[in-house]
């Protein structure tokens, strides 16, 4: 018997939480080009570093199973081998609050904006896989049995794209086919690694696919062998990385439900 997929909204920390690529502020691979006046960086985005309760109590009824919530590299060491423990009590503070709500959660342990320290290329460089090996079993050790799952690239093949294909984020190379392919070549090794980890591998979530909400695509996806399926960012967010649009929107300090009646209605 199939078990009908998970249906998440995506929670990316880089755009939504503020407070990063500016002075006194983790700094990202987006904070040279950020700093040069290329492209806004999030600056203080939604503030959901101290706010994400609110829009968790709206995510709650929306008809999700629950949220897929980035765990943001930069802040929880924001230089070389300096965890933030008290960031990663905020996350857990987050999580633990989501599940109360009874929604779902796993986290994605990295994203589109990695630590400054690693580098531009970080995905071609060689030492870059035993750090992310360290990074991500030490964030595993810190969550126990606190998430249903962990992803570990949250959006694995945007990453390689847009760095190597279509100069929008870092590296910023266009056409880049033989990077491209020796950088997915490390990031496909570090999945392996990490997949056959005996303290790593059984909380990763294998088998995702990402959909632009409506009601075919939605059935469509449920009806596929996967685990979960991300239907929308639940807050847009603001700088280089953030989504098209959102589940919700604030409006004069206040959030509310965004979407249209026939995107709730595929939810509902």
């Amino acid at each position: 018997m199939t078990t009908r997929p998970f249906v998440l909204a995506t929670l990316e920390g880089y755009s939504v939480e503020g407070g990063f690529d500016r002075p006194y502020e983790p700094a990202t691979c987006f904070s040279p080009t950020v700093s040069l006046g290329r492209h806004a960086g999030p600056g203080d985005a939604d503030g959901l570093w101290r706010d994400y309760e609110r829009v968790l109590d709206l995510a709650a009824p929306l008809g999700l199973d629950g949220v897929r919530l980035g765990l943001e590299w930069a802040r929880l060491e924001p230089h070389r081998d300096q965890f933030d423990d008290i960031a990663m009590a905020r996350y857990l503070e987050v999580i633990r609050y989501a599940r109360s709500l009874g929604l779902r959660v796993s986290v994605a342990t990295i994203g589109e904006a990695w630590p400054a320290w690693l580098g531009l290329e970080a995905w071609l460089l060689p030492w870059v896989a035993p750090r992310v090996r360290h990074y991500v079993r030490r964030v595993v050790a810190s969550l126990g049995d606190e998430v249903d799952g962990v992803v570990l690239f949250a959006e694995r093949d945007s990453i390689l794209r847009r760095g190597f294909l279509e100069a929008s984020a870092p590296p910023w190379r266009r056409n880049a086919q033989l990077d491209f392919a020796s950088a997915s070549e490390q990031v496909q090794r570090i999945n392996a690694e990490l997949g056959d980890d005996p303290e790593v591998g059984p909380r990763l979530v294998r088998r995702t696919r990402s959909i632009d909400l409506d009601q075919l695509a939605l059935a469509q996806a449920l009806s596929e062998d996967v685990t979960e399926v991300y239907v929308r960012a639940l807050v847009k967010g603001k700088g280089p990385t953030a989504a098209n649009n959102g589940l919700l929107v604030k409006h004069g300090g206040e959030w509310r439900v965004a979407p249209e009646p026939d995107v709730l209605e595929a939810l509902g």
